[in-house]
């Protein structure tokens, strides 16, 4: 019987592994392809469109308290893009203990700038007339 069994574990550690490769390979590819749309957006001067990604925190700025009040961080994408975060603080929740080297995921509206683009929208629309977006950070979602 353990004549089969090894090679039947095998067997089954080679499926697991290529599947994990595979999964890994598309998230990969997801990834790029959102990365992309940014890049293209910022390329085109486009501005208003819905677009989803993760980067990792370059610098947390302070506040701004004009108006609605905003918590901002620059975000750097994977392909050295580098996005301003504008995240509505009186309507969804602040992220805490957010530091330079974190790493946020968002679904946002992209808003063209010459420094690489604005996103805004991080979260739900009170009124209900607009796409909800969010960012994630350490496991938790705010929107």
């Amino acid at each position: 019987m353990s004549r089969y069994l090894t090679p039947l574990l095998i067997v089954a550690a080679l499926y697991v592994g290529w599947d994990h490769f595979n999964g890994m390979r598309d998230a990969q590819a997801i990834s790029s392809a959102r990365t992309e749309i940014v890049a293209s957006a910022f390329r085109d001067q486009r501005s208003g469109l819905q677009v989803s990604g993760t980067g990792v925190v370059d610098r947390v700025l302070s506040d701004d308290n004009d108006g609605s009040r905003h918590q901002r961080f620059i975000l750097r994408l994977s392909s050295g893009q580098t996005l301003l975060v504008a995240h509505n603080i009186d309507v969804a929740p602040r992220i805490a203990a957010l530091e330079e080297g974190d790493t946020v995921a968002f679904n946002s509206v992209y808003e063209w700038n010459a420094k690489g683009g604005v996103v805004h929208w991080t979260h739900r629309d009170p009124s209900g007339q607009h796409a909800a977006g969010w960012l994630t950070h350490n496991g938790e979602t705010y929107q």
